[in-house]
């Protein structure tokens, strides 16, 4: 009698998949490359940190893998489809986007805010896209009694949970962040880094996250890509990745900013 073969271990989707990317601007003599030859895969369950120094292209990459640009050359396959797709037949729903600021529309209040593009969409009654849109508030946080507020009332903070609920109304696979806790003071640094974990969990997100700040990175980072050369240079664990020698990294990571931020958390007392 034989033992049954144990299952091959599955290996996980691909949410996002960049070969060989180019990303060009300008023309002629004046063409020059951001990225050349970059690759990346961004596998189902990820949250995966992009991160780079100025002028490396961190979001000019969300964008190509949202669909906003064009690739010069190479492919941007977002979901299964190419990216460009996702700007055509509503397939953007599927996709999450969190801006660095917050992009809320100034003359929208909250509950306007988070509900605009299942609003646009025009297949649902106003009072079901109302209905949807106090769910995400909730769900990032916010009181009912908020959603009447308007943007220029809001703190940084509520800011920032009002764009991910935004982010979240078609209840998107794929969520793309860019500096999710910039401008924001620790202690509510800390809180939005919690409140993107527990939504990870509980909805099952994928996250692509573009930051600056280590202490966000070693938070919530499941993997990390460093863009440095117009190319993704390592891909790795947070830890994994700090060890790589080249002097981006060895700045970034190994500074007192990095090694505060790897520093194991202090034991409680006894």
């Amino acid at each position: 009698m034989t033992a049954a073969a144990s299952p091959r271990p599955q290996t996980p989707r691909a949410m996002v998949q960049v070969d060989k990317l180019w990303s060009v601007f300008g023309e002629g003599d004046n063409a020059f490359a951001v990225h050349q030859d970059l690759d990346l895969t961004v596998y189902q369950g990820d949250m995966l940190s992009i991160v780079g120094g100025s002028g490396t292209g961190k979001t000019v990459l969300l964008r190509q893998i949202l669909g906003l640009l064009q690739p010069g050359r190479g492919t941007v396959t977002t979901l299964g489809r190419p990216a460009a797709e996702l700007c055509t037949e509503g397939a953007a729903a599927r996709v999450g986007m969190l801006f660095q600021h917050g992009a809320l529309y100034s003359a929208f209040n909250v509950l306007e805010n988070i509900g605009f593009a299942l609003r646009e969409l025009g297949t649902l009654p106003a009072a079901m896209v109302d209905e949807a849109a106090m769910v995400k508030l909730r769900m990032v946080g916010l009181k009912p009694e908020h959603a009447t507020r308007m943007p220029a009332d809001l703190s940084g903070g509520m800011v920032k949970r009002v764009a991910l609920a935004r982010a979240l109304i078609m209840d998107p696979p794929l969520l793309l962040l860019d500096e999710p806790t910039a401008g924001l003071d620790p202690t509510s640094s800390d809180e939005f880094c919690a409140l993107l974990r527990e939504l990870r969990a509980e909805l099952g997100l994928t996250v692509v996250m573009v930051t600056h700040d280590l202490d966000t990175l070693f938070a919530l980072s499941s993997r990390v890509a460093v863009l440095a050369e117009k190319r993704v240079l390592v891909t790795g664990t947070p830890q994994e990745v700090a060890q790589f020698p080249h002097p981006f990294i060895t700045t970034f990571f190994q500074g007192e900013r990095g090694r505060r931020a790897m520093a194991p958390a202090p034991q409680g007392g006894h």
